[in-house]
This record gives C-alpha cells, structure tokens and sequence, in this order.
C-alpha cells in the first residue's frame, strides 16, 4: 500500500506512521518530497491490509492511502502518480523535455567514437551512448574492449560536456562501470537476471531497464521493480522491441508500450529505435512514431562509418544524417508540447 501524508505533517508524525508500519511488519520505503511524504509498504499478506489501511486513514496527518494489487508496487502509477524525472547530473529523464542519447553501439576505437560523439553532440545529444561489454549470440562474436571502452568513454564524454550511458552485463562489474558511466544499462538479454537487477539496485547511478524480447510489460515493471525494491530510485525503461514471426525487421517496434508504461507506471521511458527495426531507413519514421507516442527519451545509434562497424552497422544512422533527422524532428516535438 502507499501512504500519502498529509501537506505539513511533521517529522515526529512521519516517524510515528513509519513505526506504525514496521510494527505490523512492513517493509518502508519512504521518499521524502519537498511538499509531502510518500511512504511506500510492502510484505504483509492481503489480509490484514484493509484493516491497517482503515486505521492509517484515522491519523490527521494522513491523506491517503492507497491499495495496491499490481505485483509491482514501487514501480506503479500510484506510487508516483505525477511521474518520475531522473536527474544524470543536470540532464533531466522525463518530464517535458525529451533527452537525446546517441552514439555507436560499441566502441571500437577512440578515433571512431570520437567522431560519432562530436557528431551527436552537435545535433543536441547530450548522454553518449557506446557499447564496452557487448553481448552476442555468437562466442566468436566481438564481445567489446571491456574497461579500455570506459575509459575512451568517459574521456570523450568529459571533453565534450556529456553524460555516458552503456551496458553492465555481470554483477560483478557493477562498481566497475559505475566508475565510468552515469547510466547503467540492463539490456534485453539481462533484463531477468535477477542477481544483477538486485546488484544495481543497491547504487544510486541511475539504471536503464530494457525491455526484453521475450517480455510482457508487467514482467518488465516487474524486473524494475527488483531495482526499486533494492533502494535505488532512479530507474527509467526502455522500449527496444520484441521478437514476433515478423522478418523484415530485427525486432517489432511495440510503440503501444510507451502509452502503456505511462498508465501503469511513473517511471520515464525511452525508446530505441535502432535496435527496434534493425534497418536505420526505419529509424527516422519509429522516432517521429516514438515522440508522438509520449517517449521521454530517445536512444539512436550513430557510427561515422556503418558499413566498416564491427557490430549493427545495418541499424546505425550515418553522423552527416543524425543531424538533420533532428531536425526534421523538432516540429513535432513542438507541437506535442515539448523540447527536445
């Protein structure tokens, strides 16, 4: 359940609520608003909740409470119903203003990464996004530089005035790439590994869960949830596809995911248009689509050279052509009352 106190209640008040709850065997996890307190409770079967509930209501210094049924508490609507905005020092997730993250899908030379940030930074871009650790199908696959791709990453990043976003694929890495990066990413194939959902759950750099192939959207909110429930607040989704009997495409664009994460959840969502399609002459037409839609982020591949890429040049966007798609972009973003 979510206990909504009351505008002016006091901290000996807030005190009393949460012992109240831990008392009945709750587990509290308050956020601490500059109006007002929200306390979130979970643990106590369903039994006993409507009498508790009714004796929270009793309390002047409460204003609501509310019953909760989703098996994602922390990270449902009601939890937050005005909506979460994530701060990656000084740029905003969610909210009004729509980030841009771009850059190539994995690092593969300080000289190519270089060129692709210069590029995106130009164009409004201001999270770097590139691959360190690259999960593959294949063994044989390139699988990424590891921590040398950090240290490029965070050099470029810096140099430039921008934040950095890439993937953390083992638990034990964790302290590792949050030396580097401002947002974790959990990417598809990790979005239930549950030892790693639990691991960054326990920092405070902000995570990107993406929505795996496979997933529907409450077992999605379900794999953020081990995140929240972990302690860290800053969590945002993001929508990359999922896998259909559709061929053309690398993945199906479920754009009906981000209305839909809206209604259920508060926390921001991004798109990825790239990974979406797999085709970068389908990424233009999905990031108009995505904007329209509500997306509070946007997540674009960009490689100086995608026919030289040593992973995904088929869906990355060429850095003399993000430019002006961004361009071509900021209408609409205007006119569905945002800024880009």
């Amino acid at each position: 359940m979510i206990v909504v106190m009351a505008r002016g209640a006091t901290a000996e008040e807030i005190k009393d609520v949460e012992k109240r709850i831990t008392d009945w065997g709750y587990g509290v996890h308050p956020i601490y608003g500059a109006e007002r307190t929200v306390i979130g409770a979970v643990g106590v079967p369903e039994a006993d909740k409507a009498r508790y509930m009714e004796s929270l209501e009793a309390l002047s210094c409460v204003e609501q409470v509310i019953g909760i049924l989703r098996p994602y508490k922390f990270a449902s609507r009601e939890f937050h119903p005005e909506g979460t905005v994530i701060d990656v020092k000084g740029v905003p997730v969610g909210g009004k203003q729509i980030a841009l993250m771009a850059g190539p899908c994995t690092v593969e030379t300080y000289a190519q990464t270089l060129e692709s940030a210069e590029a995106c930074y130009a164009a409004g871009a201001r999270i770097l996004r590139g691959g360190a650790y690259k999960p593959s199908t294949s063994p044989y696959s390139f699988q990424g530089h590891g921590e040398d791709a950090l240290k490029m990453l965070r050099d470029i990043a810096d140099s430039l005035g921008m934040r950095v976003i890439t993937e953390v694929m083992d638990p034990r890495n964790v302290e590792l790439v949050c030396r580097y990066a401002d947002i974790l990413q959990i990417g598809t194939r990790n979005m239930q590994n549950y030892d790693l959902l639990r691991e960054v759950g326990q920092v405070k750099t902000p995570v990107m869960v993406k929505r795996g192939m496979w997933a529907k959207i409450e077992e999605w909110l379900q794999a953020a949830e081990y995140v929240l429930l972990g302690g860290n607040p800053n969590v945002m989704l993001c929508e990359r596809g999922i896998r259909t009997f559709e061929t053309y495409t690398r993945n199906t664009m479920d754009i009906s995911a981000i209305p839909a994460v809206k209604e259920l959840s508060h926390l921001p969502i991004v798109l990825d248009p790239s990974q979406g399609t797999g085709r970068r002459s389908l990424v233009e037409a999905m990031t108009r689509a995505g904007v329209a839609a509500g997306a509070d982020g946007l997540l674009i591949e960009v490689h100086p050279h995608p026919d030289q890429a040593l992973k995904d040049g088929a869906q990355s966007l060429t850095t003399e052509y993000f430019g002006p798609m961004i361009e071509r972009l900021k209408p609409l973003v205007e006119v569905c009352g945002r800024t880009l």
